[in-house]
C-alpha cells in the first residue's frame, strides 16, 4: 500500500463551513438514497474509486471509514475522510468526467452505491437531497481548485498569451490545476531548459500525471482530460443547442428539466462573453452584482443536474438542413443528429482594422476583463475600446487595480449605448478618462505590446506607453458555419419570426401552413436566441429569457 502523506492538512480541516461541504445525512435521508441503489459490505483496503475512473460511482458510508486520497509518485495525500452518514462526490458527479482522486476504505464497513444515472434521477426527484448534494458538490469543487488538487500541472508565465488562454480554459471549465510560475520559480525554468523547452513551447501542461503537452490547444487539453468521453455521438438528440452562453445554458436547463434529451455544443469556453464579465449588476435577483463566471458556472451545473450534456472544444462547422433530422457537422469531422436545434452561437467583439492586432492577442490585447486579466495590468495604465455595457463594466472593474483607464469611443458619448448606472460611475471615477470621438490606430511592441496610438476627431494622434488594451467594440455574429441554411440579415445575424420575409420562406421551402414562431428561423424546428439573433436585446436577462422561450416552442414543434 502507498505511503500516506500526513504532512498536508486534509481538505475537510481547512474549509470554513464543513457542515455544508461535508454534511452528515440523517437516517431518513439515507433510507431514501438506499431505495435507489444497492448496499455493499466493503473490506478494509478495498478501492471503491480509482483516479481517472469514468464513470464515477456515488457512495454513502453506512459504517466504517473511507479515505479520499490524491495519489502521487511519492505516495498518497489525504484529502478527506468520510465516516458514517457522509457521502462521496464533487463536480465530477454532474459532468460525468474522470475521477480526480482515489477512494479507499480505511476501516471495514458497509456502503450504499449508486451509479451516476441513479444519482441524477434521485437529484431530479428529491428536492431536499438535490439541494444538499448540489451545494456540497459545487463547494467541494471550489475547495479542490483553491487547494490546487487535480490531475493537471500548468507551468507557464502570465506574460505569455498561451498561459493566459490555458488558465482561462481550465478555470471556465471548473477543473482544478496546480500552477507553477516561471517568473517566480527559477528551478522550474532550469528544469525546462534542461529538456530544451523553448519560449514557443510554453505553457507546458502535465496532464493526468503522464502526458506532457507543450503549448497545447484547448481541444488537446479537453481530449487528454476526457471532457467529452461520456458523450455518445451516435445518439439522436431531442434538442441540440449550439453555444453555451447565457441563452444556450438557459435553453439547456429548461429543455433538460422538461424531459428533453439535450446536448450543448461549445466550440470554446462555457459561459460565452458573459462568462468573462467582471461584474453584472443589473441582473434580476443579484442586487450586489455577480461575476459572469459565477452566474454561468451555476447555470452550467444546473443544466447538468437535469441531465443535459455539454461537449466542449467541438465546434459546429456546418449545418445540414435536410429533414426530419438536422445534422451538425463538427470541426473535428464528427456529426450530431437532432430533431430540433437552438442556435445560440453568439457574437464576438470586432477586431480593429490594425494590421498587427493578432500579434498581441493575449500579450497585451484582450477581449475579456476577468480577474486573470486584471492581475496582468495591476499598477499600469490600460485602454478599453468600446462603449457598451461590457466595456463599462470592464472600465469600472479594471480601475480597481490599474493606475488609469482610458475609455475610447467613436461616438459623442455613452448615453445611447450604456446603462445609466455605469455611465454615472465612469463619469465620477477619478481613474477613468472617457475619450469620445477617438479611435485606436496603432499598436507597437516586440513579444508584448509596449505602446499604442489613438486619434481624435481633430486628427490629432497621440502615442502612449500603454501595455494593455481591451477590445470590446462592435459585434460579429458567429454564423459562418450555417452555410446558407438559415436566412441572415444584412449584418450576418439570424432572422427569426416576423422578421422573415416571404422570400426567405420560399427559398427554404417552408413546408408548414403556419408561420414561423417568434424565435424560429425559416427552417421548422430551428431556433435562434441571444446575441446571434437579429434584433436581439444585448442583456443577459434577455438572452436567458429567449433561451427558455425557445424551449417552449420546441415542445410545440414536437407535438405538431
Amino acid at each position: 500500500m502507498d505511503t500516506l502523506d500526513r504532512s498536508v492538512t486534509p481538505l475537510a480541516a481547512t474549509v470554513s463551513r464543513p457542515d455544508r461541504v461535508f454534511p452528515t445525512l440523517t437516517p431518513a435521508q439515507i433510507k431514501r438514497i438506499a431505495g435507489h441503489g444497492r448496499r455493499r459490505a466493503i473490506a478494509s483496503g478495498e478501492v471503491l474509486i480509482e483516479l481517472g475512473q469514468q464513470p464515477v460511482p456515488f457512495f454513502v458510508v453506512l459504517s466504517g471509514e473511507m479515505q479520499v486520497l490524491r495519489p502521487s509518485a511519492g505516495g498518497e495525500t489525504l484529502i478527506v475522510t468520510h465516516r458514517a452518514g457522509q457521502f462521496t462526490g464533487e463536480g465530477t458527479m454532474l459532468t460525468g468526467r474522470r475521477a480526480l482522486a482515489r477512494a479507499r476504505m480505511s476501516e471495514p464497513g458497509e456502503v450504499v452505491e449508486l451509479d451516476r444515472e441513479q444519482l441524477l434521477g434521485l437529484v431530479q426527484t428529491d428536492p431536499e437531497l438535490s439541494e444538499m448534494f448540489m451545494r456540497a458538490f459545487i463547494l467541494r469543487r471550489i475547495e479542490l481548485i483553491a487547494a490546487g488538487y487535480g490531475d493537471v500541472v500548468l507551468i507557464g508565465s502570465m506574460h505569455c498569451a498561451g498561459t493566459l488562454r490555458v488558465t482561462e480554459f481550465l478555470t471556465r471549465n471548473g477543473h482544478p490545476f496546480h500552477y507553477i510560475d516561471l517568473d517566480r520559480d527559477a528551478d522550474a525554468q532550469d528544469l525546462l531548459d534542461r529538456f530544451h523547452v523553448t519560449a514557443a513551447d510554453v505553457p507546458v501542461l502535465i496532464c493526468r500525471g503522464d502526458a506532457v503537452l507543450r503549448n497545447p490547444s484547448n481541444q488537446q487539453i479537453a481530449d487528454c482530460l476526457g471532457f467529452n468521453d461520456a458523450i455518445d455521438r451516435t445518439h439522436v438528440r431531442d434538442l441540440v443547442i449550439v453555444g453555451a452562453g447565457p441563452a444556450g445554458l438557459a435553453a439547456a436547463v429548461y429543455g433538460a428539466s422538461e424531459g428533453l434529451d439535450v446536448l450543448v455544443l461549445e466550440s470554446n469556453l462555457p459561459g460565452g462573453q458573459a462568462g468573462s464579465s467582471s461584474r453584472i449588476e443589473n441582473y434580476l435577483g443579484f442586487p450586489t452584482g455577480i461575476s459572469g463566471l459565477d452566474l454561468t458556472g451555476r447555470a452550467y451545473a444546473q443544466a447538468q443536474k437535469f441531465g443535459a450534456q455539454l461537449m466542449v472544444t467541438k465546434g459546429a462547422a456546418k449545418l445540414a438542413c435536410a429533414r426530419p433530422l438536422y445534422t451538425i457537422h463538427l470541426d473535428d469531422g464528427g456529426r450530431i443528429d437532432a430533431r430540433a436545434l437552438i442556435i445560440a452561437s453568439g457574437a464576438q467583439y470586432r477586431k480593429p482594422a490594425i494590421a498587427n492586432v493578432s500579434q498581441f492577442e493575449g500579450a497585451g490585447v484582450y477581449y475579456a476583463a476577468s480577474r486573470m486579466e486584471s492581475q496582468l495590468c495591476a499598477g499600469e495604465e490600460v485602454v478599453i475600446v468600446g462603449g457598451g455595457n461590457s466595456a463599462g463594466q470592464a472600465a469600472v472593474f479594471l480601475a480597481e487595480t490599474a493606475t488609469h483607464v482610458h475609455l475610447l469611443v467613436r461616438k459623442d458619448g455613452l448615453a445611447d449605448t450604456m446603462s445609466r448606472y455605469l455611465v454615472r460611475r465612469i463619469e465620477e471615477h477619478p481613474a477613468i478618462t472617457l475619450r469620445t470621438r477617438t479611435e485606436l490606430v496603432a499598436l507597437d511592441g516586440d513579444r508584448h505590446l509596449d505602446r499604442v496610438q489613438w486619434r481624435d476627431s481633430r486628427g490629432v494622434v497621440e502615442t502612449h506607453d500603454i501595455r494593455h488594451v481591451f477590445m470590446m467594440a462592435g459585434a460579429v455574429p458567429n454564423t459562418g458555419w450555417l452555410d446558407g441554411c438559415v436566412a441572415l440579415d444584412g449584418r450576418g445575424f439570424i432572422k427569426t419570426g416576423p422578421d422573415l420575409s416571404p422570400e426567405d420562406l420560399t427559398t427554404a421551402g417552408w413546408p408548414l401552413a403556419r408561420s414561423p414562431y417568434l424565435l424560429e428561423t425559416n427552417r421548422p424546428g430551428v431556433f435562434a436566441v441571444g446575441d446571434v439573433r437579429g434584433g436581439n436585446i444585448k442583456r443577459v436577462a434577455s438572452a436567458v429569457g429567449e433561451g427558455s422561450i425557445a424551449v417552449a416552442f420546441v415542445h410545440q414543434v414536437r407535438h405538431q
